[in-house]
């Protein structure tokens, strides 16, 4: 017996449902307005998912919707799935034809901003699925950020716990409400999109492109219109301008706030701001001097494609300017051990995020001091606040919970006849919600069309898992979630 009401978690997946059936209308009209006949794809679809949606609001519908903390893990982690499945079906009954495995694939791959695809011949595609695939990616990355905000604090693995502590103080509250904040999150989101399509636009893209290129960027999902992906413009001015949207697509959107309301001391106080950026600057310095010194590249052309390699992998963005891996073995090596960094906590980018490395840095940092001083008290914070046991208990936790999953999942996909690289790539890929891996099949310029059926069904098992930070998933799953 469950020991908890599940009609609130219905109620409001119906809604997301019929939310989602709206957005359906976007290429279901761009469609009609360019005489492609796949307009009727996303008619039905849009039929199928409100109807779902309105009946699952009906069944469930109370006088009062509230959810306590186990409904919001349940809801977190079945909305995902359900959302999923029907965003689905256009890539399903569409001229494309997918299987069921590829379909739901490309949907979880949008939803999660991985970037990753099974879908080849982009450049032929109808533009409604090629705006469906970007719009999954944007919707995705704003519930991304709300789940931040919402949900992770209470398991103390996101590091949005701290900001939460610090917004204890009414003095320094971003803003006065939690609906006030996740309206202004909506407006700095949608203000970066609109900025980044006009930006790419004057770089030298078409608006349809240009739009779908914004979206995907600031959600730092990747996907793009073209089968060769950004390589396909050969513009320095557009890989720039993209350099800077991932770049601030990875970053908290809740400090834009603070930066809107004139309080920029706020935002650049944030140690995890400054690491990320001096990380990032420091890798791209490092591995464009390389380049230039090994590969004979001219320096304006190394600085440019190596920062947007490193940003667009560390930023789990996974857009493609170059094949990094004919740079030689060090490269792949390099850019396979920045698809497990990240960008920050509260952003939409995956990964280990760069708060963990912060609070594993003051530990390995107190525990070196104490070998030499044993004696010594060294009080531990992060931004000026204290980083509590529970916090630092959590953070290795998670680290550890992330290896094992990019571990099991390698295995399975071996086991499943992936060979070793494309393996230990595509798990971490998966898991970083990062997009292209490593090998000729799922590197930067291939996709995972070839891979079979079960090992995408696991991939998309990792996208989720990784997408939810592991917690929210394995606190569902647990049996005493389900005792009274």
């Amino acid at each position: 017996m469950t020991g908890f009401d599940t009609r609130p978690v219905f109620f409001i997946i119906g809604a997301l449902l019929s939310v989602l059936a709206v957005a359906m209308l976007l290429p279901m009209a761009v469609d009609l307005a360019t005489g492609n006949p796949d307009w009727m794809v996303f008619a039905i679809a849009f039929a199928l998912t409100l109807f779902f949606g309105v009946q699952f609001m009906l069944a469930n519908r109370m006088d009062r919707i509230s959810l306590n903390l186990r409904q919001a893990f349940l809801l977190t982690a079945l909305s995902w799935v359900v959302v999923c499945a029907f965003a689905a079906v256009p890539f399903m009954v569409s001229q494309i034809d997918l299987s069921a495995a590829d379909a739901y694939f490309e949907a979880m791959s949008s939803l999660t901003a991985t970037g990753a695809t099974v879908i080849s011949g982009l450049d032929g595609l109808a533009p409604g699925l090629l705006l469906w695939r970007s719009l999954l990616q944007w919707l995705g990355g704003i519930g991304i950020i709300g789940m931040a905000i919402a949900i992770l604090p209470f398991l103390q693995v996101g590091g949005m716990q701290l900001f939460r502590s610090e917004s204890s103080d009414r003095s320094d509250k971003v803003t006065p409400r939690a609906s006030d904040l996740a309206i202004a999150v909506g407006w700095i989101y949608l203000c970066l999109t609109a900025v980044c399509t006009v930006m790419l636009a004057y770089a030298g893209m078409s608006w349809f492109d240009a739009v779908n290129h914004a979206m995907t960027a600031v959600s730092t999902g990747g996907f793009s219109t073209r089968d060769a992906s950004i390589a396909s413009w050969n513009s320095p001015a557009i890989e720039w301008v993209l350099v800077v949207f991932m770049v601030l697509g990875g970053m908290p959107f809740v400090r834009f706030i603070s930066l809107a309301q004139g309080r920029a001391a706020s935002f650049w106080s944030d140690t995890q701001i400054r690491w990320y950026l001096a990380f990032l600057a420091v890798v791209s310095f490092g591995m464009s001097v390389w380049l230039t010194l090994t590969r004979d590249v001219p320096w304006d052309d190394a600085i440019r494609v190596t920062t947007f390699s490193v940003v667009s992998v560390v930023t789990t963005t996974g857009y493609a300017s170059i094949d990094y891996e004919r740079w030689g073995p060090m490269a792949s090596v390099v850019f396979f051990i920045l698809t497990f960094v990240g960008g920050c906590t509260g952003s939409t980018s995956g990964g280990l995020k760069i708060f963990r490395f912060e609070i594993l840095f003051i530990v390995v940092r107190a525990l070196q001091r104490r070998l030499y001083s044993p004696n010594l008290v060294i009080p531990l914070s992060y931004n000026g606040k204290p980083v509590s046991a529970d916090v630092m208990i959590s953070v290795m936790s998670f680290g550890f919970v992330y290896l094992m999953s990019v571990f099991v999942l390698a295995f399975v996909l071996a086991f499943l006849g992936v060979d070793v690289v494309s393996a230990l790539s595509g798990a971490a890929t998966a898991v970083s919600n990062v997009g292209p891996g490593l090998g000729p099949t799922i590197g930067p310029v291939g996709n995972y069309a070839t891979m079979p059926d079960g090992a995408k069904w696991a991939l998309s098992a990792g996208m989720l898992l990784g997408r939810l930070e592991f917690f929210t998933i394995l606190v569902v799953l647990s049996p005493s979630f389900w005792r009274r």
